[in-house]
């Protein structure tokens, strides 16, 4: 451990009794010559090992950057998700809000790519806005993996110093930048729904739904930089394509330890669905707990196929194993903004309305006419599911001639 590390053992307090390191969930210290050894690269900081300590041994350092220090930070900066080599439409929804942020910051709008064979990619961020590409390209980055991902960002913060760092909040994006934020040391606003700048301080305005969403809050990064934050998927413009628009590119290359991953990826498998991606859809049907069993996800299903829509649903139908998470929709799963939403069965408690509320044109089925869902429906149907779902299949087969 060097003196700037962020957490260090102050020796003359250390006994050797061990306790840091059975406390460790990472395995990040060891003993050597009977004091405690923290392995920097492991540490998480998650603080374990400071509240087991009985001699207040070992510190975790915190950190004030200096209005100084903070006029170096510049450009906003989105992080592109790519899969297969396709970069993800989170990614085009963030470089579109980040060109607002940019401008009002008097700064450039930079997209940060790490993949592998995906140098092509860079001149289709460029025609939707970027004005810098950061590249990253490497076999040992074609799939995601914790370590090399995040060692790679962490090394272009460090080196290039973004004033913001926005990325996705999908599965991946808050795996990687919640690491990202705790290694940099700078603050971090999850599942962001509205983005602003206050352009007298030079601040972040990061709007999330707080308190299971009968709040907005808006969360500021004063003291930190780059000030972060992960975007829900569907709450922003897609940038739009300019073709003449060219983004500088920046090659970076990095050593094999960079690169080098604890964890082997041995297989990718991925569900396969007879409907189209949930995230994409223009249209989803969704069901709830008032289908009753998994059995009756059926209804669903074939609607949706009926509509060329994806299927969704609410987490108690998740909760009950009746469909897989990939399909939930809602505060802990997914935020769509379909231009149809079929909600089936679903009472519409708060959790779920904040996933789906955006949607266009919303319809409700469900037997209690006083069910929350029924006050953000553009159309509601007070009936018996099981009657209603498979009659709006028949009439929507017969029009569409299916």
């Amino acid at each position: 451990m060097g003196t700037s590390d962020p957490i260090r053992v102050i020796l003359e307090k250390c006994t050797g009794c061990t306790l840091c390191v059975k406390s460790c969930p990472f395995g990040a210290i060891q003993m050597k010559d009977k004091k405690a050894v923290i392995d920097i690269s492991k540490c998480t900081l998650c603080g374990a090992c400071v509240d087991t300590c009985k001699f207040d041994a070992i510190v975790i350092e915190t950190k004030t950057v200096s209005a100084k220090d903070l006029s170096q930070y510049k450009d906003v900066w989105v992080f592109c998700e790519q899969k297969k080599g396709a970069v993800q439409s989170i990614s085009f929804e963030l470089l579109g809000e980040g060109k607002k942020l940019a401008k009002k910051l008097g700064g450039k709008l930079c997209a940060v790519i790490l993949g592998s064979g995906i140098e092509s990619k860079a001149e289709e961020l460029g025609r939707r806005g970027a004005d810098k590409v950061y590249l990253v390209d490497s076999p040992n980055l074609k799939s995601y993996q914790d370590d090399p991902y995040t060692n790679v960002l962490i090394e272009l913060v460090n080196e290039y110093k973004p004033e913001v760092l926005l990325c996705g909040a999908t599965t991946i994006g808050r795996s990687l930048i919640s690491r990202v934020a705790v290694k940099v040391d700078a603050g971090l606003t999850a599942d962001c729904t509205g983005l602003d700048i206050d352009e007298k301080e030079r601040l972040l305005l990061q709007t999330r739904p707080a308190f299971g969403g009968n709040i907005m809050a808006t969360i500021i990064t004063p003291n930190h930089r780059p000030q972060m934050a992960t975007v829900r998927h569907k709450v922003m413009k897609e940038a739009e394509v300019n073709k003449s628009h060219k983004a500088e590119l920046i090659r970076k290359t990095y050593p094999d330890g960079i690169l080098r991953s604890r964890t082997a990826l041995l297989d990718i498998v991925e569900e396969i669905e007879e409907t189209i991606n949930l995230a994409e859809a223009d249209i989803i049907v969704s069901g709830g707990r008032g289908l009753a069993g998994p059995e009756n996800f059926s209804l669903i299903k074939e609607l949706a196929k009926v509509l060329g829509g994806a299927v969704g649903a609410s987490r108690s139908a998740v909760d009950a194993g009746w469909i897989p998470y990939s399909h939930q929709v809602g505060q802990t799963g997914k935020t769509v903004c379909p231009k149809l939403y079929i909600a089936c069965g679903i009472s519409g408690q708060i959790q779920h309305l904040i996933g789906m509320q955006s949607s266009k044109v919303i319809v409700a089925v469900n037997k209690d006419p006083d069910a929350p869902i029924f006050k953000v429906a553009t159309y509601g149907i007070v009936g018996d599911l099981f009657e209603a779902v498979p009659a709006l299949t028949k009439e929507f087969r017969k029009i569409l001639k299916m």
